[in-house]
C-alpha cells in the first residue's frame, strides 16, 4: 500500500481494537440464540421465516466477529459482518424508522439505524485493510 510507512505498529492496540469491535457482534450473535422472543419482536411482519434468519443472522454474525477477532481470514470476516449488517440496519432498523410514530422510540431507532451505517463502514475498511498487524522492516 502506498502510505503502509504511516500506518501504527502497535500490537497491544490492535488487538483492543479487534476486541473492542467484535464485543458487539460476540455478544449479539450470541443472544440470537438465548433470546429469540426479543429478535422475533424486531422483525417485520413481512419478513418470511423469521426463525430461519435470527438464527442464519446470529451465525453469521458471531463467526464473522471471531474471524476478526482472531485475525483468521479477517477480510472475509469483515464481509461477513457486512452480510449480516446491511439487511439489519436496512429492513429491521429501517423499517421501524419508517413506520414508528413514539417519538423517543424513533429516536431510539434512529441512533441503531446510524449505528449500523458506522459498524458497516467500519467493516468495509476491514475488507479492505485487515486487521493484521505489520511486521517492521
Amino acid at each position: 500500500m502506498l502510505f503502509d510507512g504511516l500506518l501504527p505498529v502497535n500490537r497491544g492496540l490492535t488487538l483492543a481494537a479487534r476486541l473492542l469491535f467484535t464485543s458487539l457482534f460476540l455478544l449479539s450473535g450470541l443472544t440470537h440464540f438465548t433470546n429469540v422472543p426479543y429478535y422475533l419482536s424486531l422483525m417485520p411482519d413481512p419478513v418470511p421465516f423469521p426463525l430461519l434468519w435470527i438464527y442464519l443472522s446470529g451465525v453469521i454474525e458471531f463467526i464473522g466477529a471471531a474471524m476478526i477477532l482472531f485475525n483468521w481470514q479477517a477480510r472475509l470476516g469483515g464481509w461477513l459482518l457486512v452480510l449480516f449488517l446491511l439487511p439489519v440496519t436496512l429492513v429491521v432498523h429501517g423499517h421501524q424508522l419508517a413506520t414508528e410514530t413514539d417519538p423517543f422510540i424513533w429516536a431510539l431507532q434512529q441512533a441503531h439505524f446510524l449505528k449500523g451505517i458506522a459498524l458497516i463502514g467500519a467493516a468495509l475498511l476491514i475488507t479492505q485493510v485487515g486487521v493484521a498487524q505489520r511486521t517492521s522492516t
